[in-house]
């Protein structure tokens, strides 16, 4: 049976302040590249060759997501919950 680790609840609100941190979730291409996402910005993905240079291109496709974001018609969550779940077979 899985388990629940603690959970941290993060106001999306504070992105409207000023610097945010925004969760990012990387993994490793077929190519061999770092592919990262931010799972609470529809669509944004990226990749580099090393991690930090999938960070730096992660970062800029968050702020021209946020930048083209009324356009688009989305806004960011209220708030959000970082967790994991532990499963086992």
């Amino acid at each position: 049976m899985g388990r629940l680790a603690a959970r941290t609840w993060l106001p999306a609100r504070a992105a409207r302040m000023g610097a945010m941190d925004y969760p990012i979730v990387l993994t490793p291409g077929e190519d061999g590249w770092i592919v990262a996402e931010c799972p609470i910005i529809p669509g944004c993905i990226s990749q580099g060759r090393t991690r930090e240079e999938t960070l730096g291109n992660i970062r800029e496709a968050i702020l021209l997501c946020l930048e083209t974001r009324g356009q688009e018609g989305w806004e960011l969550p209220e708030q959000y919950e970082l967790t994991r779940v532990a499963v086992s077979s």
